[in-house]
């Protein structure tokens, strides 16, 4: 069973600092380049479904989120106000009261709609320090959000538009849902009125399950204070279940802000929000994914994708030729030379790296490299271009196989 916080201490990818807080890791080069990938696939990925990316600031005024509906509902969990030139500033728990903002900046058509919004914002949480631990519970979180604004009648299949992104993007890093949640409001909870809009989102969200297909179960009391959502559940190697995706759809921040959209008709109508979030914060994925895979992530997402491993000192130029090629075609690679210590050991520290490219002295004349996988699998000698351009196929393709036949 793997624990992230130790193994990403070992493989130097995160780390803490007392100084710097409880719940606030900083991140190491390596795993800086874990986060950067992810975030740049999240972006890929998005931008590819009809996603536009804004910006917005991570402090509002408490009037903002009087108006959310966060401050009655959610104060618990908010940072307390800061006084700056007269007025009360928060550190946002949440980015779509700022969306909701940007959506009402001008007028919308329904030309417009569905108007897809993402952004990879900072929103903070005041967590308690005793549920505090590593990348699963921090208080500075980095949330892959997306607010979609639409039309009831589009605000299904949006939602399982949705699914489909985090259903594939679940593929390519190699991990699973062990569920999937229908969140609803339960007894006792803070949740905003209004029983008729409710059900209606209930109604939508069923719908995107159902033509996805997707088996799931209807729980009460996990619903957010403003709309039921679907929780998509993974499970840790310890067995604790936690949410990582989210897709919920909202009537009420739509009402609170008086967002509108001119119809077909010329009259003005008031838009849905769906939100969705396809891989959570990427704090919990990144501490998942070390879960999962043991710190062997996927040849795309790894910090070091190719290390290459010359023989005797005579070889050491030919393999800084070949990472320099591997840079080149945008592969993340590095030599460990004989300095590092015999071959054997420079091959067991380099384990989790996905790819090893063994350069002995013909190999080294006749252009050659012997190739091993982090898996043992050893395609053999191969051509040192046709290697690397089959290494960068794979990581290009994304997902989990380290090697397809030629």
């Amino acid at each position: 069973m793997h624990d992230h916080r130790r193994l990403g201490r070992e493989l130097g990818l995160f780390d803490t600092d007392p100084l710097m807080g409880a719940g606030l890791p900083y991140w190491l080069p390596d795993g800086a380049v874990v986060r950067h990938t992810l975030e740049e696939y999240v972006r890929e990925a998005e931008r590819a479904a009809g996603y536009r990316h804004v910006y917005s600031p991570v402090l509002g005024k408490r009037e903002l989120y009087e108006l959310s509906g966060h401050w009655d509902h959610y104060r618990d969990d908010m940072y307390p106000p800061m006084e700056l030139g007269g007025e009360q500033m928060l550190l946002r728990p949440s980015l779509c009261p700022h969306h909701a903002l940007i959506f009402r900046s001008r007028t919308r058509s329904h030309r417009e709609l569905p108007l897809r919004m993402a952004e990879l914002g900072g929103m903070y949480r005041s967590e308690r320090s005793g549920v505090l631990g590593g990348l699963t519970r921090v208080r500075a979180i980095q949330l892959n959000d997306a607010h979609i604004f639409c039309t009831p009648d589009q605000a299904a299949e949006e939602a399982a538009g949705a699914l489909a992104l985090i259903s594939r993007a679940y593929a390519d890093l190699g991990i699973r849902a062990s569920r999937h949640r229908l969140s609803l409001p339960g007894g006792g909870g803070k949740y905003v009125a209004g029983p008729a809009l409710w059900r209606r989102a209930t109604t939508l969200l069923r719908e995107a399950l159902d033509a996805s297909g997707v088996a799931y179960e209807a729980v009460e009391g996990e619903a957010a204070f403003y709309g039921p959502k679907i929780d998509v559940q993974i499970t840790d190697p310890a067995g604790r279940e936690t949410t990582l995706s989210t897709v919920q759809i909202d009537f009420h921040q739509p009402e609170r802000f008086g967002l509108r959209h001119t119809g077909p008709d010329g009259a003005r109508h008031r838009p849905v929000m769906v939100h969705r979030s396809v891989i959570g914060s990427v704090e919990r994925a990144v501490a998942h994914l070390l879960e999962e895979h043991g710190g062997a992530f996927p040849p795309w997402l790894a910090p070091v994708q190719l290390v290459v491993l010359p023989v005797g000192e005579d070889q050491e130029e030919r393999a800084h030729a070949v990472v320099r090629e591997a840079t080149a075609l945008g592969l993340r690679a590095e030599v460990s030379g004989p300095a590092d210590g015999s071959l054997g050991a420079r091959i067991r520290r380099a384990r989790l790296v996905p790819y090893q490219a063994v350069l002995g002295a013909r190999e080294a004349a006749d252009g050659l490299l012997a190739v091993r996988l982090r898996d043992g699998r050893r395609p053999g000698v191969l051509p040192a271009a046709e290697f690397l351009r089959r290494v960068e196929q794979r990581v290009r393709a994304r997902g989990t196989a380290l090697w397809e036949p030629a």
